[in-house]
Formats: C-alpha cells, sequence, structure tokens
C-alpha cells in the first residue's frame, strides 16, 4: 500500500460519474472523492456512493468519500411580478410572510435582523 501524505482530491460531477471514468480517477491515484451535496437527489448521492465503492473495491483502492454539504440558505419569500430593485436602493426584509415588492420582501430566517448591523451588506441570488 501507498502511504503518501498528500492526498488527492477529485470533485466528481456530472462528466465524471459514470464507472468508467470513476475507475480512471482511482487508477490515476485519487485518495477522496468529494460529492457536491447542494446538487442532486438523496437516491443520486446513494447511486454514486455505491459506484465509487464499487469502483474503489475492485481496484483495491482505499478511497475516501468527502460529502461537501452546503449551509443553510436564507431565502425570499414571493414577490410580485415586475418588481426590481435599483442599485442603492433601500429595501426593508421582514419574517411576516407578506407578498413582496422592490421595497418589503419575506425572508426564511427569522432572526436576520439580530444578526445583521448596520453598514453589513446582503447579498441576493447567490451574491451574483
Amino acid at each position: 500500500m501507498n502511504f503518501r501524505r498528500t492526498k488527492i482530491v477529485a470533485t466528481i460531477g456530472p462528466a465524471s460519474q459514470d464507472e468508467q471514468m470513476l475507475t480512471k480517477l482511482v487508477k490515476a491515484g485519487i485518495n477522496v472523492a468529494r460529492l457536491n451535496f447542494s446538487h442532486g437527489t438523496h437516491e443520486s448521492h446513494q447511486e454514486l456512493y455505491n459506484r465509487l465503492r464499487k469502483v474503489s473495491a475492485e481496484n483495491g483502492a482505499f478511497l475516501t468519500i468527502l460529502q461537501d454539504l452546503c449551509g443553510p440558505k436564507i431565502r425570499l419569500g414571493t414577490i410580485k411580478n415586475g418588481s426590481v430593485m435599483e442599485v442603492g436602493q433601500t429595501c426593508i426584509f421582514t419574517a411576516e410572510e407578506v407578498e413582496g415588492d422592490a421595497h418589503l420582501m419575506h425572508v426564511s430566517y427569522p432572526r436576520l435582523a439580530e444578526e445583521v448591523r448596520p453598514g453589513n451588506m446582503i447579498l441576493l441570488d447567490d451574491g451574483s
């Protein structure tokens, strides 16, 4: 067995999920298969996990599987069609379940007001 200290981590995405590609990756020497849990379903992750274990066993490799979990997401509620925010505009975020517009929006995190300070930047749409 090779016990090198440096580990090779490969993120397994749509282009590398089939058994043939996973075999190539294992033979190339990956030690850790990283699965991005921001995408996919429980079933698809279970299938990929089983495939990784199979390929690992067939090639006599010890493969660690890293499950990269996304943190909690704060979601906006329903927003009226046609609502457009302008750069620099003031908007109120509320825990009340309201139909939002460009000036008032429901957020799914009731403690937001306790944790955000004046001057903090709030990014929408995952910051894009």
